[in-house]
């Protein structure tokens, strides 16, 4: 099962090392303020999980990609058992105060089963797919992994955790496309959720409409399959109004605000409003490090874990920003490499689906405090505070870095361990 013989993957590994000192940095600016908040010590605690993730990189490495593969359906069920345990003792915290997302015992946060799942999510989807002789071509096809993503992510809706149930979404498809999934079909399985969503526009939902039935006249699915996914599509057009008033005034008022801030400048729309200004006001270098006027003085809500990257604007300014967009950018394509050399299809499936749980999650947390996306208090990956966010990162680096030394050109010689 374990292999005494691994190579490192020394520019994912120098990338990820990179990341995680300037994301502590930055959780240390972050708890360095003019008034007290619960951010002062977190970034002593985000070193303590560094070193855990670090060894946990290291103990995956040492395993070979068959045991993960072997792995992935115990791992799995563990993941699903633990998010259904967070339904009945799960606590929040923070912005997720309402959220039943960690485990605690006595009063103590022991972590996110949610940021775990991700991972096995990963392995279980990477091996049902890997499984069949030829990639999906039809609806009917896509049961075995459609169930695979959709049991966790319901378990984490009902906490409920919109952001991690994007990251999910994010994750089942890229792997379905990684697998050789026809585009037409992915967009033919999106359609429902489209519908649901430009329904709050009539002319857009009828736009949509005629498009996707030309869709399906040229793709030629199975005619039931046609005829049960233009139904679909219908019934969330028809859903969509209802949903909207049945939503709790409060939550009505979230999706203005994500449109229009300026209507609650001091309450829904605080958030997004002094994360562009922080923004904004770091203009080219920033007002330097420890130095940023919002977080300073604690207007920044949440500024060590979903809004760090509003304390990197300012403090560090636009060039800080592109440095860690780059690195980000360095460490998604070295993760797509290692999936285009992998020896097979679960290993390059695996890889596919971790670098694009990075993708979602930094698309999300830039675009929330942008005001691009709303704000789901969803982390930037090796940035934002959090334990089991940077064990679960950490695992993932391991994961590849294990990959690429069994993949095709995998170098060997003094870098071998």
């Amino acid at each position: 099962m374990t292999s005494r013989r691994v190579v490192v993957d020394v520019p994912l590994v120098i990338t990820a090392l990179l990341l995680s000192a300037y994301g502590i940095a930055m959780v240390y600016s972050a708890g360095q303020t003019d008034v007290p908040t619960s951010a002062t010590h977190a970034w002593a605690s985000q070193i303590r999980w560094l070193i855990f993730g670090l060894a946990g990189a290291y103990a995956v490495s040492r395993a070979s990609v068959r045991f993960f593969e072997w792995a992935a359906l115990p791992v799995y069920l563990m993941s699903l058992a633990l998010l259904a345990l967070l339904l009945v003792i799960g606590t929040g915290a923070g912005t997720a105060a309402s959220h039943k997302s960690w485990i605690g015992i006595g009063g103590i946060r022991l972590g996110q089963p949610s940021e775990l799942a991700k991972v096995t999510v990963v392995l279980m989807l990477a091996r049902v797919l890997a499984a069949r002789r030829e990639p999906p071509k039809s609806l009917l096809d896509l049961w075995q992994p459609a169930l695979v993503a959709f049991l966790p992510w319901l378990l984490i809706m009902m906490q409920p955790d919109l952001g991690t149930g994007l990251v999910f979404i994010g994750i089942f498809f890229s792997m379905l496309y990684w697998s050789g999934v026809p585009f037409p079909l992915l967009v033919l399985v999106a359609s429902p959720a489209v519908s649901l969503i430009l329904a709050f526009n009539t002319s857009l939902w009828g736009a949509w409409f005629l498009l996707l039935l030309a869709l399906v006249l040229w793709y030629k699915p199975f005619m039931l399959e046609g005829v049960g996914l233009m139904l679909a599509n219908v019934v969330m057009g028809v859903v969509a109004p209802v949903l909207w008033e049945r939503m709790a005034p409060y939550q009505r008022h979230r999706l203005l605000v994500f449109l229009d801030p300026s209507i609650d400048p001091r309450r829904s729309g605080w958030h997004v409003i002094q994360s562009q200004v922080a923004i904004g006001s770091g203009g080219w270098l920033g007002k330097g490090f420890l130095m940023g006027t919002q977080k300073r003085l604690a207007f920044l809500p949440e500024q060590h874990t979903d809004f760090i990257f509003a304390v990197l604007g300012e403090e560090l300014g636009f060039i800080g920003v592109t440095v860690a967009l780059m690195l980000f950018l360095f460490l998604l394509l070295r993760a797509v490499r290692v999936a285009e050399r992998a020896n097979d299809s679960f290993s390059s499936l695996v890889a596919m689906g971790l670098a694009s749980s990075w993708l979602v999650h930094i698309i999300v947390n830039v675009g929330m405090t942008l005001n691009l996306m709303p704000i789901t208090g969803i982390p930037l990956p090796f940035f934002s505070y959090g334990g089991s966010f940077m064990l679960a990162c950490w695992l993932a680096i391991g994961l590849l870095s294990r990959i690429s030394s069994e993949g095709r050109g995998a170098r060997v010689g003094e870098l071998a361990i």
